[in-house]
């Protein structure tokens, strides 16, 4: 694994960190010291399986959220976003009696930096009275609710923010933790670390092929642009909350088949173990732990075929990765399955939803020449389904959190 900073953003947008310090300015009177950014994450597979201590295979985004920064004297903290009309202020000194118990008591969207804060302090083991009071404001162009983590990466530019300006030595890892801490406690979300991990360690033209119970991960590269493919990103517009409801469903019957299993996660369950588990469970559960089993096997099976065929070749795990969602996990919706069955149509070597599921959005591995058509297909099945437009976009795999 590597923690190496990555040492610039290539694929920052000077907008969103325009608008960055032009917040800043108005909300807070000042000029910033400097803004720093990371990014959102496209995961091309293995869903759900990262709470499991299984395996993903995610790859940074070339949409980030950025955060102008500017140091205080009175160790107060205060957050800003162009998403939010509020200006949320609280004192270094009292975020120990906000998280976790009093977090319902802050704006949500606030939440997540200060939560970042909250933890950053708590894991390098500093008395807030000795850090120097901040003010961030908040600017993003990874699309809110389309399963892109917009979350993780606030946290990333939050931890890469102030740990730079607190003087707090963390390595990458550590701070894709104190992300996921802010994320499971301060915002109450029962996520696992692949979002903040992939934010931090993200690498042009490259996944990373992470182990979510060791935290080992390795670069692989993908190869996508001299094979001729476009990773398309299909929105469907439906939003999805995380902290709420079938996620966290979701995560119990998990930990459920796990403890019924006696493994200590579904990491430890094979897919030979199978044919036990489903004379042990009953079918919801168990039809929850197959899906977790075989997608970490599909995780594997990809990175494999990405080494010995290219990356056309792993067409076929994304389409079962997607089946296994919507049959078994019973995530995706008809939004979802639309522009999944529409794009494969549309000659598309591969798509599935991705992310937490219960709306946001599919992607399509397609041909680069490709692309008109499969967009075209999606907008039209989606106009004859009744659903609203899709905002279909392609993404290239970038660089994690970096000073911008």
């Amino acid at each position: 694994m590597t923690d190496a900073p990555a040492t610039d953003a290539p694929g920052a947008r000077p907008e969103a960190a325009q608008s960055a310090r032009a917040l800043f300015t108005e909300r807070f009177d000042a000029v910033p010291l400097g803004t720093w950014s990371a990014p959102g994450r496209v995961n091309l597979i293995g869903e759900h399986t990262d709470y499991n201590d299984g395996f993903v295979l995610p790859f940074a985004i070339q949409h980030r959220t950025h955060v102008a920064l500017g140091t205080r004297a009175d160790g107060v903290i205060r957050v800003a976003s162009t998403f939010a009309d509020d200006t949320v202020e609280v004192p270094l000194a009292e975020l120990n009696a906000l998280f976790p118990d009093g977090r319902e008591t802050v704006a949500e969207w606030a939440r997540y930096p200060l939560g970042v804060a909250w933890a950053l302090q708590r894991a390098a083991g500093r008395d807030p009275v000795t850090l120097v009071g901040v003010d961030l404001a908040f600017a993003s162009d990874v699309p809110v609710g389309a399963g892109l983590s917009s979350s993780a990466a606030i946290e990333g530019a939050t931890a890469s923010a102030l740990a730079a300006i607190w003087g707090i030595d963390l390595d990458r890892t550590a701070l894709a933790r104190v992300g996921r801490t802010a994320e499971n406690e301060a915002v109450g979300a029962p996520t696992g670390i692949m979002d903040q991990m992939a934010s931090m360690l993200g690498r042009a033209d490259a996944a990373i092929f992470l182990d979510c119970r060791s935290l080992e991960a390795e670069v692989i590269d993908l190869g996508f642009a001299d094979a001729g493919l476009e990773l398309v990103v299909i929105d469907t517009g439906v939003s999805h909350s995380h902290a709420t409801g079938g996620y966290g469903e979701r995560r119990a019957a998990c930990e459920r088949g796990a403890e019924a299993m006696g493994a200590s996660a579904l990491r430890d369950v094979s897919v030979a173990d199978l044919e036990r588990a489903q004379e042990l469970l009953d079918d919801v559960t168990f039809r929850r732990v197959r899906h977790v089993v075989t997608e970490n096997q599909r995780v594997i099976d990809t990175v494999a075929a990405l080494a010995a065929e290219g990356p056309a070749s792993v067409g076929p795990l994304l389409v079962a990765s997607h089946a296994s969602m919507r049959d078994d996990f019973e995530i995706s919706v008809p939004e979802l399955d639309t522009a999944v069955e529409a794009a494969l149509a549309a000659g598309a070597i591969g798509a599935r939803m991705t992310g937490g599921g219960f709306g946001g959005a599919a992607i399509a591995l397609v041909a680069r020449d490709g692309v008109g058509a499969v967009t075209d297909a999606v907008t039209a099945a989606f106009t004859d389904a009744g659903f609203a437009a899709p905002t279909i976009f392609t993404v290239a795999p970038s660089a994690g959190a970096a000073r911008d």
